[in-house]
């Protein structure tokens, strides 16, 4: 009963929002508008007679007010002129009639016919009993939460609800829940990290001095841990100590793998706080295949010079395994094939220590088409 009560109160605001505009008479506020602009009048000269507004003042706002009731008496006359040349309200009324008694059935109709005023609420402990699959997030968090609010102690949903935390935007949430996973499951590295990127995340970008003490706690655990050492070195930036920030970039880059999925984020920090790094690097496969377009005198000038420049820094120091592969591919890019393969032998030479290494450059150079 309680549910139709609440369904007849909304019906009878919606059939009220339509009735009211149709209600209205044109021009109805025209004269109450006249009548304030009169009492106005009276008002300002009032206002001059006992001195609180000078002679000229009080002219002004009895030519603005004047001008006022001027056209709202234009307007109630052109109203009135209007209604006088309208043959009927009948329609107006039937459209009003029409609304109250159709409006309220349509929407019951269409609710018996797509709703269920049978079926019983849904609670959410009902919700969280289906599948996972057919859950959504937030159902899925909920139901983590509620298991929290009875075992704060459970480090392992802490740990599970962080990282989801951080995904959803919910930085606040997700510092407590790395906090937690610290206590509950013990000091680690990763755990340190984890709670360094949340309170750097809640802080908008900006490497705290409690984030800071956090990222030197995970490298004391793991002095190889790359998001720690990432982080220190952002906070140098910031702290305005660009030459540290370099120095810890420099160090990370030097000491990744290949093929370590966040060594572009590194170099472009690095080259960030040390623009000459671009140059020691060399020029890569984009920026010849950019150069290529250009015309050949351009194209000389430019990319020679700079596959030049890297062909001697790699024969003076031959352990840059990108410097060799990037050299590989702008030799080809400019089809000179022959140096091409003359860089990759060189790399071979220079790399015969590390098998990693040298099976990057035979892949590379079979890539490239330069063992055949």
């Amino acid at each position: 009963m309680t549910l139709w009560f609440v369904f007849a109160l909304m019906t009878a605001a919606a059939v009220f929002a339509v009735l009211w505009p149709l209600g209205r008479r044109a021009g109805a506020s025209g004269g109450s508008e006249i009548a304030v602009y009169r009492d106005q009048l009276a008002e300002v000269d009032r206002d001059r007679d006992t001195g609180r507004i000078g002679a000229a003042e009080a002219e002004a706002a009895r030519i603005e007010v004047s001008r006022r009731l001027l056209a709202a008496a234009d307007a109630e006359r052109n109203a009135g002129a209007a209604a006088a040349a309208k043959p009927s309200e009948r329609p107006r009324r039937i459209v009003a009639v029409a609304a109250l008694v159709l409006l309220p059935l349509g929407a019951a109709a269409l609710y018996l016919a797509h709703g269920s005023p049978s079926r019983p609420g849904q609670p959410l402990s009902a919700r969280l009993d289906k599948p996972p699959e057919q859950r959504s997030i937030e159902t899925l968090v909920a139901q983590v939460e509620a298991h929290l609010d009875k075992n704060p102690n459970d480090g392992r949903g802490w740990e599970i609800l962080a990282p989801v935390y951080m995904r959803l935007g919910r930085f606040g949430d997700a510092v407590k829940a790395r906090s937690n996973a610290l206590t509950f499951n013990g000091e680690s590295a990763e755990r340190y990290s984890g709670l360094g990127e949340a309170l750097v995340a809640a802080a908008q970008g900006i490497v705290t001095a409690e984030a800071a003490r956090t990222f030197e706690r995970a490298v004391a655990l793991d002095a190889q841990a790359p998001k720690p050492r990432f982080f220190l070195g952002l906070a140098a930036e910031q702290d305005g100590t660009p030459g540290e920030a370099a120095k810890r970039w420099g160090e990370l880059i030097a000491e990744a793998p290949a093929d370590a999925p966040w060594l572009g984020v590194v170099r472009e920090a690095l080259a960030r706080v040390d623009p000459s790094v671009s140059a020691r690097r060399g020029p890569s496969a984009a920026d010849v295949a950019a150069a290529a377009e250009l015309s050949p005198e351009q194209r000389q000038e430019m990319v020679r010079g700079m596959v030049a420049r890297l062909a001697v820094r790699l024969k003076d120091d031959g352990s840059d395994l990108d410097g060799w592969l990037r050299l590989m591919r702008a030799y080809m890019i400019l089809g000179e094939r022959d140096k091409a393969r003359s860089a990759a032998a060189a790399a071979r030479r220079a790399l015969a220590g590390d098998v990693d290494k040298l099976r990057r450059i035979d892949d590379a150079a079979k890539g490239l088409g330069l063992d055949g």
